[in-house]
């Protein structure tokens, strides 16, 4: 019980903070690879992508550029019954998509695949915040991330159902 009030303290945190047109959003680990780009069959996937692209004019939803775009998934997690609801799609340059995994964006800077502080100046621009505010956005981020990889989701295709069928293994 405990855990549940303080990953909802940190929740409403982040909600109550400065609202930021750009923010960091983890995957639970318990959850990754459970998304509809890697078990929809390829065509089916890019049908979607490219609606979306159209959607937002090929241009980022967030930030506007229209430089490459990705197809971000966006999920909705109840942190009282552990249910992760699928939202929408968004249209994201790779810079706003690689700040929403920046768990992963700091692997590929690992990597030397990437420049984690064009990142981080990204999401401080966006945002038009401090390097401070990107710091604890990112510290409650991974608190959060840290609490809700305890548990097993259940995925919820809310209105994208009619995908299930489609799928090339069942989303846990």
């Amino acid at each position: 019980m405990q855990n549940k009030v303080t990953l909802l303290c940190l929740v409403r945190a982040i909600e109550n903070a400065v609202e930021m047109k750009l923010e960091i959003e983890l995957v639970p680990k318990t959850s990754w690879w459970n998304n509809l780009r890697k078990n929809l069959p390829k065509s089916e996937w890019d049908k979607i992508r490219k609606k979306t692209y159209s959607d937002y004019n090929h241009r980022c939803g967030i930030c506007g550029d229209h430089s490459r775009m990705n197809c971000h998934e966006i999920w909705n997690y109840s942190d009282e019954t552990h249910i992760q609801r699928l939202d929408g799609f968004i249209a994201l340059c790779t810079r706003c998509h690689h700040v929403k995994h920046i768990g992963f964006a700091r692997i590929l800077a690992n990597q030397g695949r990437l420049d984690y502080d064009k990142i981080v100046e990204h999401f401080m621009r966006v945002n038009d915040c401090s390097e401070n505010d990107f710091l604890t956005h990112r510290t409650k981020a991974f608190q959060i991330w840290e609490e809700r990889s305890q548990y097993k989701w259940d995925i919820d295709l809310a209105d994208f159902q009619y995908l299930r069928p489609l799928l090339n293994t069942s989303l846990e």
